[in-house]
């Protein structure tokens, strides 16, 4: 039997900078060239910010993107829950400057860190609030400027990430629309294979900055490793939970992370190729941001359409990992 929605994802959005970070431009950067990154990853291009652009900002922008696609008013939002592991400042969190810029009063605001599985573990916060009866309408919103924390010395990451936002509205079901189901995990044992050390409370800050810790820091062979048995159990599982099948699938939307990695989770489930969404030639690895953006860009294409079944999975720093089945 296959569950039945409490809530739903009524609108999508995104906001994607407009500097353009080509392979070719980081063969001027970095000892790599455009082939060696587009066999081993699947990436052509990715995004960077504007000087002068925050997290916040494109975070906001792809709020009200959503806002309007779900024909919701901004004084309508309850909870602001923000996905990101690169926000404006230490504190407060980015939710907050996202609820001044568009004016949100009457919203609680937080964030959470699960880096790239970040935007499943928001699905979930707000399920829980709809279902439990203490939301109604609710915006996740996962956002990064990971330019900021790109070591563009090192040829092994530089070439992976890029920069962006995207957001749904999440409401009550009025019908047999809405999230199936969710599934999260984590597995703090493996936290330093995929972390930046530096700028916290571990390490000084300014000893942070001369030693070059305030990068990401990847085990590569390790994370991908990692990766491709978690996204797929994480895609089996929440198939199995819902009471779906896998022809039941019309859409399947991984983090987009690597494309030898979507690949060997859609074989898990045995989704066919044209099933399978990816956008990861055009944008890299967005983080947190990866899944919200895939999924507005999905909407938008019409790939996926009214009343059909999407599975988002994804896996990211922590390490952590989940997978959420919603009928849009």
């Amino acid at each position: 039997m296959i569950l039945k929605p409490k809530s739903m994802i009524s609108g999508t959005g995104s906001a994607i900078p407009k500097k353009k970070l080509t392979n070719f431009d980081l063969e001027k950067i970095v000892d790599t060239t455009d082939e060696w990154i587009r066999t081993r990853t699947g990436i052509e291009s990715r995004f960077i910010a504007a000087e002068d652009q925050l997290t916040s900002d494109l975070c906001a922008e792809a709020a009200i993107n959503a806002l309007d696609d779900a024909g919701v008013s901004v004084e309508e939002i309850d909870h602001i829950i923000v996905a990101s592991i690169t926000g404006d400042y230490g504190f407060p969190s980015t939710a907050c400057f996202i609820q001044e810029k568009i004016g949100a009063v009457n919203a609680a605001a937080f964030d959470i860190a699960a880096a790239c599985s970040g935007f499943i573990y928001g699905l979930r916060m707000a399920d829980s609030l709809i279902s439990s009866g203490m939301g109604k309408n609710i915006l996740v919103i996962g956002g990064e400027r990971l330019s900021t924390i790109t070591d563009y010395e090192d040829r092994a990451t530089c070439v992976l990430f890029g920069d962006g936002a995207g957001a749904a509205v999440v409401q009550p079901s009025v019908d047999d629309r809405g999230i199936l189901g969710t599934f999260i995990k984590s597995d703090g044992r493996l936290n330093k294979l995929l972390y930046m050390p530096g700028l916290g409370t571990a390490i000084p800050p300014q000893q942070s900055i001369d030693q070059r810790l305030n990068y990401i820091k990847m085990t590569g062979r390790e994370v991908f490793k990692n990766a491709v048995t978690a996204m797929g159990d994480a895609a089996v599982k929440i198939i199995k939970d819902t009471g779906l099948k896998s022809e039941d699938v019309d859409i399947l939307i991984s983090h987009q992370a690597n494309m030898r990695i979507i690949d060997a989770t859609a074989k898990r489930v045995k989704v066919p190729a044209e099933k399978i969404f990816k956008n990861i030639h055009k944008f890299g690895n967005t983080s947190a941001a990866s899944i919200p953006i895939a999924l507005d860009e999905a909407r938008k294409t019409k790939m996926v359409t009214d009343n059909q079944v999407a599975i988002l999975v994804a896996f990211g720093a922590g390490l952590t990992w989940g997978s959420a089945a919603v009928r849009l």
